[in-house]
């Protein structure tokens, strides 16, 4: 956790290195240490607000007092186990200093929840993000963000070069895994349970992919029909360019632009492993590359999913609340302008851009895409055609309380001339 608290290194990559270490920890060790770590992080405005209320606000800053506070508040151990815990013999913390073991008498028999603590606290997110929040779902941001605050299920899209839903169904159960179809992508399973999917046939044969149902329908937004040219312009590791080409029947051309390298890097086994042959990927020096401006009228469709906060994915990743600041939000949406700016000219006319973000907030979504048609006034809105009725709109915006999926916005603008 001190790791975690002063890096800007996702979590997961510094809990794979943690382990790589320390190859010694058992995989129920790990598993352990893992859900202890992502705890803490769904938990710490609690843990912080009762640290203050019981006037140990000191402690708070560091991740021991913090650590206590979740062992106290959500795992109820009583102060003696937490003595035993903390005495510095084996593999144990240091012993408990006189504030901490001060701050453990406070705590014991607390619960994590109280009837003052604010929404923001209950939910588990930055106070200065409310007024944002609150203006976006009103008197439904307790929900929201509390459904936000919930470890996200495991889901599956199912590679349809290679097979139906069903039968990858059959393939997974045939690995001992149950798996059911998703309620709003054509594409998607939800498993019951986690499981390393590195380990089964049907991941390895390529039936599967892992992509949360949020991400698919913004890939069936985009309504890539087989035949055409479309270019993925934020691809990263190419989970949407998968989706994509299989929309596509692999006919036509998908062209894969990251300004990453190495990310670009860690499509090619993917693109391998899923029988998708008719993406190429193509390295940006920016978003202004020279080969846009070259390419300029030549596309179907382009895909624009923008760097943004991932507000929308604190489920898989509660370390981002914590990590996010407002002047992250105004670099962010000048980039994201910037992008715009740029790839809106590959469109052909009567082509489409979608502009996708896995962010919740209004200056990332709405905001943006309505600075962006002032400017532009050859596009147009378009409401999403492929999308189920269930999710009729101007655009699409996805919530874990309404959907059960991740935080994504996806807006569909058309080229008149």
């Amino acid at each position: 956790m001190d790791r975690i608290e002063r890096s800007s290194v996702p979590t997961d990559a510094i809990l794979a290195e943690h382990f790589r270490a320390r190859r010694f920890i058992g995989a129920k060790d790990r598993a352990a240490i893992a859900e202890t770590v992502y705890a803490y992080l769904r938990r710490r405005a609690q843990i912080d607000w009762w640290i203050a209320r019981t006037g140990w606000g000191h402690v708070a800053t560091t991740t021991r007092g913090r650590m206590l506070g979740l062992l106290l508040l959500e795992r109820g151990l009583p102060p003696a186990e937490i003595a035993h815990l903390f005495d510095g013999g084996g593999y144990h913390p240091a012993r408990l200093g006189l504030d901490e073991t001060g701050l453990v008498a406070a705590l014991a028999g607390q619960p994590l929840e109280h009837r003052d603590q604010p929404v923001w606290v209950r939910a588990n997110y930055p106070e200065w993000l409310h007024p944002r929040l609150v203006a976006l779902f009103g008197d439904r941001v307790g929900e929201e963000m509390a459904a936000l605050d919930a470890p996200a299920p495991l889901d599956l899209r199912v590679n349809a070069l290679k097979a139906t839903r069903e039968q990858a169904v059959a393939a997974l159960a045939r690995d001992g895994i149950a798996a059911v179809p998703t309620p709003l992508s054509p594409w998607g399973l939800r498993l019951a349970r986690r499981v390393a999917l590195q380990t089964i046939t049907a991941w390895k044969e390529g039936l599967v992919e892992v992509q949360d149902e949020g991400s698919q329908l913004v890939a069936l937004a985009l309504d890539a029909q087989p035949g055409m040219r479309v270019v993925d312009f934020c691809a990263g590791a190419g989970g949407k360019t998968l989706a994509v080409a299989a929309t596509m029947a692999n006919k036509g051309h998908v062209l894969a632009c990251d300004v990453s390298a190495s990310r670009l890097d860690n499509a090619t086994a993917r693109l391998r492993r899923a029988g998708v042959h008719n993406v190429e990927r193509r390295v940006l020096e920016s978003e202004r590359d020279k080969w846009v401006k070259r390419h300029a009228g030549g596309y179907d469709r382009v895909l624009a999913d923008v760097p943004c906060t991932g507000t929308g994915t604190w489920r898989r990743n509660p370390d981002g609340r914590w990590r996010l600041c407002e002047n992250d939000i105004v670099e962010l949406v000048d980039l994201q302008g910037r992008i715009l700016e740029s790839c809106c000219r590959l469109v052909k006319p009567g082509g489409r851009l979608v502009y996708a973000t896995c962010s919740l907030l209004a200056e990332e979504n709405e905001d943006r895409v309505a600075r962006f048609l002032q400017d532009h006034p050859e596009f147009r809105p378009v409401a999403p055609a492929t999308l189920p009725a269930a999710l009729a709109g101007e655009t699409l915006r996805l919530t874990p309380a309404r959907h059960g999926t991740d935080g994504f916005f996806a807006a569909i603008l058309e080229r008149a001339v």
